[in-house]
């Protein structure tokens, strides 16, 4: 039996200097340093310090390490945010790992073949170890008795790393620990592909190509995607410079640059509110957007965003997490009434 990774639209332009950084903090990461360790690889890779390339329809196998017995939960983040549970499954048998030995899916001697599926793009695999079992009730769940995978919830990464957060906030910091390796999908025929140099008469200057940020100017960018796309140039004081602009496969695009007229800046206006956030729970933990802003105390926490809609969670052991989304537009107070 197949399992076919589907995974979405990718970016089109790609540098040799843009490779990722090869950092479990790139999705969450535990604030201390626990005893228990976890690493996770792909079998082109066994370093985990590479993005190695698998064409589509090819085959992978992705193994998690840890040095104590554990409980490991894999994750793959596809190029568009959206996220595959990997394990659990109920392909496999049980997603406990033991000390120092290594899972790998699929196993060897599994009837089934994990391959990957077009279009291309750079997939990230999070790997989460715990001494206990975690509840991923509101993160993922199999829609149907047939399912084999189940359906995360999380749409994007960050999504993804909040969701965790609040799953590992209960436990002990040093009862968890993540990991993460990359790859990426390519096509199975080769992209021509062509280079650009973009030259300006200022310092500082940035170039967008298609939507995505390249870096500075007077620099030659290789492996871009043959093709017309429109192109814009930034420099702090001028006036931004934008046309379209046309690679050609084995050959380099020059684009100049010549700023001249000042551009008048925006006024800044400061849009921040405060928010007085009340609860009977002390000690009670709350997040806004994902990012932790403080503990509850003396029944309430100040906390201050700008103008527009805010997710607020508060976490406290023994009642239910509170979820809900605001729209600020000026300075208010928000009552919550947790329930055990």
């Amino acid at each position: 039996m197949n399992k076919i990774l589907m995974i979405p639209a990718a970016l089109l332009l790609s540098t040799a200097a843009a490779a990722p950084k090869i950092s479990a903090q790139s999705i969450i990461v535990n604030p201390t340093t626990p005893d228990l360790s976890v690493s996770v690889r792909i079998d082109k890779d066994t370093t985990g310090n590479q993005n190695p390339a698998y064409k589509v329809g090819e085959g992978i196998t992705v193994s998690a390490t840890v040095n104590q017995d554990a409980y490991v939960y894999l994750f793959n983040v596809n190029p568009d945010g959206s996220v595959d549970q990997i394990l659990p499954n109920r392909l496999s048998e049980n997603n406990m790992v033991k000390a120092n030995t290594t899972k790998s899916f699929p196993a060897e001697g599994d009837n089934f073949k994990y391959t990957v599926a077009g279009p291309i793009g750079q997939n990230k695999v999070l790997a989460l170890a715990s001494l206990t079992p975690l509840n991923l009730d509101q993160l993922s769940s199999f829609k149907t008795q047939q399912d084999q995978f189940a359906t995360v919830n999380a749409k994007t990464q960050a999504g993804l790393a909040q969701a965790l957060s609040i799953v590992v906030s209960p436990l002990p910091q040093n009862s968890w620990v993540s990991d993460t390796a990359f790859y990426t999908v390519a096509a199975v025929n080769p992209v021509a592909t062509g280079s650009l140099f973009v030259g300006t008469n200022v310092a500082n200057a940035t170039v967008t190509l298609n939507g995505q940020r390249l870096g500075g100017a007077n620099v030659t960018y290789s492996n871009l995607r043959a093709g017309t796309f429109p192109i814009r140039v930034q420099a702090p004081g001028f006036r931004d410079f934008s046309t379209s602009v046309t690679i050609r496969g084995g050959s380099t695009t020059n684009v100049n640059v010549e700023f001249a007229q000042v551009a008048t800046p925006a006024p800044v206006v400061s849009a921040n509110f405060t928010v007085s956030i009340r609860s009977g729970v002390n000690g009670a933990r709350v997040f806004v957007d994902g990012t932790e802003a403080g503990t509850i105390r003396n029944g309430g926490l100040d906390v201050q965003v700008a103008r527009g809609a805010h997710e607020i969670v508060v976490i406290a052991p023994g009642f239910r997490t509170f979820l809900s989304t605001y729209n600020v537009t000026t300075n208010g107070q928000i009552t919550i009434n947790q329930v055990k």
